[in-house]
């Protein structure tokens, strides 16, 4: 089994309802294709500024690097 990394971002409006159900999808799929889900959430667009004054703060920058996807 193969394990891959993924960033998650839901990031604001209709962002968190899509992002939960691509997680959905992907959870549903994973094991077809033998692939086991390490996922991590991190904040970006106004939910990161309200919580540290920049869009992207480089927390998330930096998951996003050591991702092997990000959503």
């Amino acid at each position: 089994m193969i394990t891959k990394k993924i960033l998650v971002t839901p990031g604001d409006g209709i962002g968190p309802e899509v992002t939960k159900q691509a997680i959905h999808v992907l959870k549903t799929v994973a094991p077809r294709f033998e692939l086991q889900l390490e996922l991590s959430e991190k904040p970006v667009g106004g939910v990161a500024y309200d919580l540290t004054g920049t869009p992207i703060p480089d927390e998330t920058l930096e998951a996003a690097k050591n991702s092997d996807a990000v959503l």
